[in-house]
């Protein structure tokens, strides 16, 4: 038996009493081929040596700690939907303890993404703003999208989330931006407008616009809209579940395996290059 529990993959999940770090738990501990090997979450949680599963009635044989070292010590990947700084923190113990990560956080700014970056020259890393299958699958229709309306067509993303997000707009809304405008042969720090009020003028026709809307306890919907004259076109992902980002992490887990270092995304855990 315990030669048989080796060869499963060790997974530990940061964040452990949040929304998503249950989500994770939940997902890792009924896949087969995987085990539950370690729990992180900060200081002041309620959940700090208590058993991971406790909250549903159940016992993991893992509990929760706040000590980095020891959460992941029997881990072969850390899963991570945190935040930047806490991210941050734990991707230098997994590099030095040579653990993989897969990293869901959004909200990074450009010098911590280089920090990631810098990290993975001697770590494996998969990080997407979303590892869902199917908000992956929207970023390559919205890149073969943007290349075929190229011209004559404005650019419109509108993301709503709960009223717990933290970040606007969203890592998703982002990456969708980031995706078109590469299509495109733009940069969306120069053509993203995030912002409109008073007077602003007619719309560039190279701009991509953002519009958020924060309110309830909507998990994730992200509608980019291609508005010509004559027709629009519109193309959505609405999310009622977080099991599907989940499900995507564990996908990106097994990714890794057999990869010693480097930074990757879902379009390389899928093969949609």
């Amino acid at each position: 038996m315990n030669e048989v529990n080796f060869a499963k993959l060790r997974l530990a999940v940061a964040g452990a009493s949040g929304r998503m770090g249950h989500m994770l738990i939940e997902a890792v501990s009924a896949a087969e081929d995987c085990i539950f090997a370690g729990a992180l979450d900060i200081a002041a949680s309620p959940a700090i040596n208590v058993d991971a599963l406790q909250y549903m009635g159940k016992q993991s044989g893992v509990l929760v700690t706040d000590d980095l070292r020891r959460g992941l010590a029997n881990a072969q990947v850390m899963m991570d939907f945190t935040r930047p700084e806490g991210t941050l923190a734990h991707l230098q113990v997994c590099r030095e303890l040579g653990v993989k990560a897969v990293i869901g956080t959004t909200g990074f700014s450009d010098a911590q993404k280089a920090e990631i970056a810098e990290i993975a020259k001697d770590i494996a890393i998969v990080m997407s703003p979303n590892m869902s299958v199917g908000v992956n699958v929207t970023f390559k229709l919205l890149e073969m999208a943007a290349k075929a309306l190229s011209t004559g067509y404005d650019i419109e993303v509108v993301e709503t989330h709960h009223r717990h997000k933290i970040d606007a707009p969203s890592g998703t809304a982002l990456k969708m931006g980031e995706v078109m405008a590469d299509a495109l042969g733009r940069n969306l720090k120069d053509n993203g407008v995030f912002e409109r009020y008073g007077v602003t003028g007619p719309r560039d026709a190279s701009s991509i616009g953002f519009s958020t809307i924060r309110g309830g306890d909507v998990i994730g919907d992200h509608t980019v809209i291609f508005a010509g004259t004559g027709e629009r076109i519109e193309i959505s992902h609405k999310a009622s579940s977080r099991e599907y980002y989940a499900k995507g992490s564990l996908m990106a887990a097994r990714f890794l395996v057999g990869k010693s270092n480097g930074l990757y995304d879902m379009f390389d855990v899928l093969n949609l290059r």
